[in-house]
């Protein structure tokens, strides 16, 4: 899969060699198509990436907090079966 991303690539940099200029407020940049493409692309991963950030950090916590509640309530368990197999019910 990663070759065949890596060839499409290739032909998109060949078939987009074309000098553009590209003006943002008073910014101006000037550069292959194919790079224009790519950094609006990068910038585009980047700004999903930090929208998700605050819901993964969540979902790892809650995880987290989920194994650490499990783990209490098997040594709970193990406990009464210890308790129920030595006739000491509570």
């Amino acid at each position: 899969m990663a070759l065949i991303i890596a060839i499409l690539a290739v032909i998109l940099a060949f078939q987009n060699t074309a000098i553009i200029l590209v003006t943002f407020l008073i910014w101006k940049f000037e550069g292959s198509l194919v790079l224009v493409l790519l950094l609006a692309f990068i910038m585009g991963v980047i700004a999903s990436l930090l929208i998700l950030l605050p819901r993964i950090i969540k979902k790892g916590l809650i995880t987290f907090n989920q194994k650490k509640k499990i783990k209490e309530l098997e040594i709970k368990l193990e406990e009464k079966k210890e308790e129920v197999n030595s006739g000491e019910i509570v």
